[in-house]
This record gives structure tokens, sequence and C-alpha cells, in this order.
């Protein structure tokens, strides 16, 4: 018995001592909803400092794109098991459905709810940003479905990290804005882009840590394309692209940079993280600390705007 099998079975024997909600709570990757839910609040806010918001929007809006990321967690976690890309080397946080601890139907199931929980609160949305709002959803609907499935899945390609910038940032940020009732602008497409960055930069993180076994499944992912230095290097790359767009966004007078100073502190510890982390399970504690740096990012901005105003 090799000493990977040895792990998992390790894994598996611990994972099963877990009541069954905790097990769901971990298929759906609950730590990781900020990203869906940081360009909702980030577009919210938005909307109030140039005219209004409304919090049934606000919270409609939440709840859609939870969902929606809560289901592709999901079907993506049963589709990795089925094409076998989720094995026992894996490095990354543990897939419920591969491990056999959660059976795939159920899995897949619980995903199709989740998407038919976003269908009814865009159906809402709908009636307040009407035709735009459907096209929006069904486009990020089909994205979910089709990041795991289909004859070539979205997660395989080199382009993951340029939706998540289109779908976790910009998209998301202005129809926020347009559901609140204000005009989209540069401002909401800057913001759009700010926010995605980071949530990009957490993809970058595991398809790094995940090139090898993804190269042997037939992916093509960035990472597998540009390399392991390359990888490492476009990941400072992104925070620091983040913080350039939040100064600038920032910048109504110098002072409000300051409130940058605790997402650009992480930013620089997060990129000497990487540089020095080697690909291993220890990458997998840089994923919070992105979404804690995307969430400081937010605030800087929100502060700077308070101290200049």
């Amino acid at each position: 018995m090799t000493t990977t099998t040895v792990t998992q079975s390790v894994l598996i024997d611990r994972l099963s001592r877990l009541p069954r909600p905790v097990l769901w709570v971990i298929a759906a990757r609950l730590k990781t909803l900020g990203l869906s839910l940081a360009p909702v609040a980030a577009g919210s806010w938005l909307a109030a400092q140039t005219g209004a918001w409304h919090l049934d929007v606000m919270l409609a809006a939440m709840g859609a794109a939870a969902a929606i990321q809560v289901g592709t967690n999901l079907w993506n976690d049963a589709a990795d098991a089925s094409s076998g890309v989720d094995g026992p080397e894996r490095l990354g946080p543990p897939r419920l459905t591969a491990l056999g601890l959660l059976p795939a139907t159920q899995v897949r199931r619980v995903a199709a709810a989740s998407f038919a929980l976003a269908c009814l609160l865009g159906l809402y949305l709908t009636l307040i940003g009407g035709p735009a709002i459907i096209a929006i959803g069904l486009v990020s609907l089909a994205l979910g479905f089709f990041y795991s499935m289909g004859p070539r899945p979205l997660s395989g390609t080199p382009f993951g990290e340029l939706l998540v910038i289109a779908f976790f940032g910009v998209v998301a940020v202005c129809g926020t804005v347009f559901l609140h009732g204000q005009v989209i602008g540069a401002q909401a497409v800057g913001l759009g882009v700010v926010t995605g960055l980071p949530a990009a930069a957490v993809l970058l993180i595991n398809n790094h840590r995940d090139r090898a076994t993804d190269a042997r499944g037939g992916r093509r992912t960035l990472a597998i394309l540009v390399g392991e230095a390359v990888s490492r290097r476009l990941y400072t790359l992104l925070l620091g692209l983040s913080l350039v767009g939040a100064a600038q966004i920032t910048a109504l007078c110098w002072s409000g940079l300051v409130a940058l100073a605790p997402a650009a502190a992480l930013a620089v510890v997060l990129s000497l993280a990487m540089q020095r982390t080697a690909v291993s399970t220890r990458l997998n504690r840089l994923i919070p600390g992105t979404a804690v740096f995307q969430m400081l990012l937010l605030l800087g901005i929100a502060g700077g705007w308070a101290i200049c105003m």
C-alpha cells in the first residue's frame, strides 16, 4: 500500500466520522462563498454612493449568486469524480464524491436544486431589471453547468481565470448596480475588474497546485500552459493589478489611499508565500488569505471614499 493510499484512507476515515450536514458544507465549499457575495456587496455599495440602493435587491442578488456558486461547486465535485480528475494524488481540499462519502446522484440533484433556487431568485430580479437580467442569469447558469460538464469543460481550458474576472467581477458588480437603478459607468466596470482579479487569483492557486494531475487528466489550464514559475508571478500580478485599480478608484484624495494599506501589506505576504511554497497541500492556506485580501481591498476602497468625502 502506497503512502498516498494510506493518507487517503486516513482522510476518508476522519471525514466519515463527521455529521452528514457537515459533509455537504464541505462539498458545497461554503468557505469560498465570499467570492460570489463580494461583487454584489461592492455593486450595492457603489449604487449607494452614486444614488440609492435597495435591501431586497441586494439580498436577492446575493442569494442568486451564492446559489449559482454552490450549484457549480457541487456539480464540479460530482463531475470531476466521474472523470477521474480527483484521484488519490489530489492536493486540494477533499472532494466528497471522489472519496465515496457522498453519492454522485445525490450531489447532482442538490446541485440542480441550487440552480433552481437561483432561477427563482432570478425571476424576482427580472421583474426589477427586465430582459437584461434574464440574459445574465441564463449565461451564468450555463457557465455554472459547462464549467465541469460537456465535451470540453471550461475548467480544463486556459480561460478559467478570465471568465472569473468577467462574471465574478465585472458582470456581477455592473449587474448589481443596474438592478439598483443606477447607470453603469466606467467606475462600475473598474470596480468589477478590481473585485474579479482576487477571485481569479484563487482559481490560479487551485490550477497551479493541481497542474500535474490536471495535465494527466487531459486538461489545459492556464497554469499548465505557462508553467510553475510563471504561475507564481502571475498570482502576484493579479494582486498587484487589483491594488492599482483600487488606488485609482480611491484616489479622490491622497489621504484616502491610506485605507488600502492593510490590503497592500497582505498582498506582499501572500505573494512571498506563493513564491516560496512548494507545490503541495500547503498552498491551500493561500486560498482563504486571498479571499481576505479581496475583502480588505473592498473595505479599503469604501474607507478611502469615506475619508475623502
